[in-house]
């Protein structure tokens, strides 16, 4: 096993033997996804899920009831996803989007091209790419790899040895984003649970001081 592509799989599936399936993106619909991927940002899981809860039980969480929500008391309501007014203001303007360009449904996102749709979501202020590649893999079923902090750190202390003539740049979320494209099939569910085994593989073992010694891909 020499070749880039066949290392990738061989750590992707002995995580998955590891780990298991891990059914991520935690959502009921596409929308609570969509929202998700914006209240994520700097902060964990389980704030989010507590901000999620408050815009279901203010019945919030629906693209009309967002686009008309009052921004301080959206504000309030995300509250414990921290820096909730940027996120509020966030959150309004891609629903704004959505709502005016695109009839308020998100089976129209899913009809457009999904380099198309890359764009228009970056093109929203306080969109960037690690939001809109969550919302075009998780919610929109697009083949797109996500990058974050748990890819980085697993091309940092596992991909340089298999590329001896392209170095990467543990910075450069494109260039990372283009090698797993370029040597992975492009395919929904392995970019969707590759990602999660690698967010899991970063919160178990792969932390900023590594536990190499019980990592399961040690050696790979």
């Amino acid at each position: 096993m020499n070749s880039i592509e066949d290392r990738l799989i061989k750590i992707f599936n002995t995580l998955l033997n590891a780990f298991g399936k891990r059914h991520w993106w935690p959502g009921d619909s596409p929308l609570e996804i969509i929202v998700g991927a914006v209240l994520t940002q700097n902060t964990s899981w389980k704030n989010v899920e507590k901000a999620i809860n408050n815009l279901k039980r203010e019945n919030l969480l629906t693209i009309d009831a967002l686009y008309c929500s009052d921004l301080e008391r959206l504000s309030s309501v995300i509250k414990p996803s921290g820096f909730f007014n940027i996120k509020a203001i966030r959150l309004k303007n891609l629903i704004k989007v959505l709502y005016e360009k695109y009839n308020a449904s998100i089976e129209n996102l899913k009809e457009i091209e999904t380099d198309d749709l890359r764009k228009v979501l970056l093109g929203i202020n306080g969109i960037g790419k690690e939001t809109a590649d969550s919302i075009l893999l998780y919610a929109l079923n697009k083949p797109v790899f996500v990058v974050d902090a748990y890819t980085k750190r697993l091309i940092k202390h596992h991909i340089p040895p298999l590329i001896a003539d392209r170095p990467i740049s543990g910075d450069s979320y494109d260039i990372i984003q283009r090698f797993f494209m370029e040597h992975l099939p492009l395919d929904v569910y392995i970019y969707n649970e590759f990602h999660a085994l690698l967010v899991y593989l970063g919160q178990k073992y792969c932390k900023k001081s590594p536990d190499c010694e019980h990592c399961p891909i040690k050696g790979i």
